[in-house]
């Protein structure tokens, strides 16, 4: 029988790579460059699946076609709004993510953010390497304190159920937590977590805020100028979830001013190009979005995917199906 032909638009793991090519027809972009809306195009000619990642831009116009030959995109990450799905729900397109697998290694890293802004790690690191360091004195680079404050988390799902279990049993921390639908008592009680009314009921009663919600429409610019306001003046701001929930030159402002304590940030509006007034900031830690980025699991995303192609492919519903 004749393989399914895919296209996978960046370089996987190799131990992934090699599982695809044992049961597809598989291309792979060698040169690891971000696609094109046009070459997004014809590839939606040529191939029956295609394989993208959440920082590939699959907009209206790269899904402005006739008749593609590709019917599945089966995509290596959680979120999907890069994706103009009502163009691809047109085209009869079954779009799928990975959840699940990346909860844990993303969690981590928030905790590192956190623990970094807080304790000024980044500019302790940079002072290092630019032989700027005299020495020990009490006064040096003092930052705050983590165990024992108050954690607030935007959205709790999974990732931000890891991240309570990790902020409460490891630091023990008070959680509060502002989420779309009431969160079930038994699990709140897990995490010793209460649930506020709303995001701006959330905001002033913490320490640190860590994002975990979806981006999309619904959350561009959640945390916005007058939600920074809110905030306490010595708190930190975390995000992990998508660049797009909060307002760059807004928060650029707040650390300015000092109207917050710091931020820290994994994911941005328009990555990879960093805005400079973020690059500038002093009082911003900033990581090139590593969330998923362990071998476990980044691995496992994409065995997700497998698993995603081939129920597809043999006429099965695709577990992991969002439209």
């Amino acid at each position: 029988m004749t393989k399914p032909k895919i296209l996978v638009s960046r370089r996987w793991p190799a131990a992934v790579e090699a599982r695809l090519a044992d049961r597809f027809d598989v291309a792979l972009n060698t040169g690891d460059a971000a696609l094109t809306p046009a070459e997004f195009r014809q590839a939606f000619k040529d191939f029956d699946a295609v394989l993208p990642t959440v920082t590939d831009k699959i907009g209206s116009d790269a899904l402005e076609l006739t008749n593609p030959r590709t019917k599945l995109l089966a995509n290596y990450g959680v979120g999907y709004t890069h994706i103009d799905m009502p163009s691809a729900n047109a085209h009869g397109m079954v779009v799928t993510n990975t959840p699940d697998v990346l909860s844990e290694c993303t969690a981590d890293l928030a905790m590192t953010l956190m623990l970094m802004a807080a304790r000024r790690a980044g500019e302790g690191e940079r002072e290092i390497r630019s032989d700027a360091w005299t020495g020990w004195r009490p006064t040096h680079l003092i930052g705050s304190k983590v165990s024992g404050k108050t954690l607030g988390i935007v959205g709790f799902g999974r990732i931000g159920q890891a991240m309570a279990r990790r902020a409460h049993h490891g630091f023990g921390m008070k959680i509060i937590v502002h989420n779309r639908s009431r969160i079930a008592a038994d699990v709140l009680a897990r995490y010793g977590a209460i649930q506020a009314d709303d995001l701006d009921d959330l905001l002033p009663r913490c320490d640190f805020v860590s994002l975990h919600c979806p981006g999309g429409a619904e959350n561009r610019h959640l945390i916005n100028a007058r939600r920074l306001d809110l905030m306490r003046s010595g708190a930190f701001l975390i995000n992990t979830a998508r660049g797009e929930v909060i307002n760059e030159c807004d928060l650029v402002q707040a650390l300015a001013f000092e109207t917050i304590g710091g931020a820290a940030l994994d994911v941005f509006n328009n990555e990879p190009d960093i805005a400079r007034c973020l690059r500038d900031s002093d009082r911003l830690v900033m990581l090139p979005h590593l969330g998923s980025a362990t071998t476990e699991t980044r691995e496992a995303m994409g065995m997700r995917v497998l698993s995603n192609l081939e129920a597809y492919f043999d006429g099965q519903s695709p577990p992991d199906r969002v439209n």
